[in-house]
């Protein structure tokens, strides 16, 4: 043996992790080939719309029209973007949405913190007519009664406070608040706080992941509706884009420039309309989504998960 050879500082391994076994590996191979195909035939349908409303009509027609777009046009944009009653009902949308989620965030927020105080007398009560209303409501024509009796038909009021408080999202929130150390509201207690200061101050900026959860499912929800704005909204300068769009695919057009330029050009395909106004319609929402992404899984799970 020689010196070097004697003196040479043994050589160290790091701590090797556990292998993979060979179950875990296909589990993850196939997991990846499912995830990968759900992803791809959620895109897919969406995918085509825009392609079919870049393209021309008459390879729409002959049903070339995939995931490219053919014979490029843009005429139909224009026509929609045009019209006066389209963005009169994209601007009633926008408003319902942002007073309706601002509305549901705070009543869903104070409800669910309430219900969150285990010696709040009657607090079963509160929870149990609350689930009851997942299961169980008045029918529509009681509430269309209800709606009309109290004067709030013709009103953005008849589109947000019939829906203003989600029970499944009460239901996460208040889990994710039965969730927080008691002693955090103890001390905030004994420092001077009373029950909206520690609400103000101390939960709810622990809830902003949570809370950006809820207005993401709120926003989607107000956004997408329209049923309620079929019912009680009969004026048409009141109706969301949802109804405008409602009525394209139910071949009602309320667009004023439709019929001069279908006259015109009668190269004006209704697949072309319809695919615009649902691109137009869902846009926003999809570019508002990745900003909230992020804290869609942590806020979920927050609320989901007790301990």
């Amino acid at each position: 043996m020689t010196l070097d050879s004697a003196t040479a500082a043994p050589t160290t391994k790091g701590p090797r992790g556990p292998r993979d076994t060979r179950g875990y590996r296909i589990f993850r191979m196939v997991n990846a080939v499912i995830l990968t195909a759900v992803v791809v035939v959620t895109l897919y349908p969406f995918v085509n719309i825009v392609a079919r409303s870049l393209s021309d009509e008459a390879y729409i027609i002959a049903g070339k029209v995939n995931l490219v777009p053919r014979g490029f046009n843009a005429d139909t944009y224009k026509l929609v973007m045009s019209d006066s009653a389209f963005w009169t009902n994209y601007r009633n949308t926008v408003v319902y949405t942002l007073v309706a989620t601002l509305i549901s965030i705070v009543l869903t927020t104070c409800y669910a913190y309430v219900l969150s105080k285990k010696h709040l007398k009657g607090r079963n009560a509160l929870v149990g007519i609350a689930v009851f209303t997942m299961f169980f409501s008045g029918g529509l024509i009681p509430n269309y009664v209800l709606i009309t009796s109290l004067g709030l038909k013709n009103t953005i009021w008849a589109i947000v406070l019939p829906n203003a408080i989600n029970v499944f999202n009460l239901l996460v929130m208040k889990a994710f608040f039965e969730s927080l150390p008691v002693e955090l509201e103890e001390a905030a207690a004994v420092d001077g706080l009373n029950t909206y200061g520690i609400l103000l101050r101390i939960v709810l900026p622990l809830s902003k992941a949570l809370i950006a959860t809820m207005v993401l499912f709120y926003a989607v929800a107000f956004w997408n509706s329209w049923f309620s704005a079929f019912l009680y909204l009969d004026q048409q300068d009141l109706w969301p884009v949802t109804i405008y769009l409602r009525n394209l695919i139910a071949g009602a057009t309320g667009a004023e420039n439709v019929g001069a330029i279908a006259e015109a050009d009668e190269v004006q395909a209704e697949a072309t309309l319809k695919a615009v106004t649902i691109v137009l319609t869902t846009l926003p929402i999809l570019l508002v989504y990745p900003f909230v992404q992020r804290y869609f899984v942590s806020g979920v799970m927050l609320g989901a998960v007790k301990g």
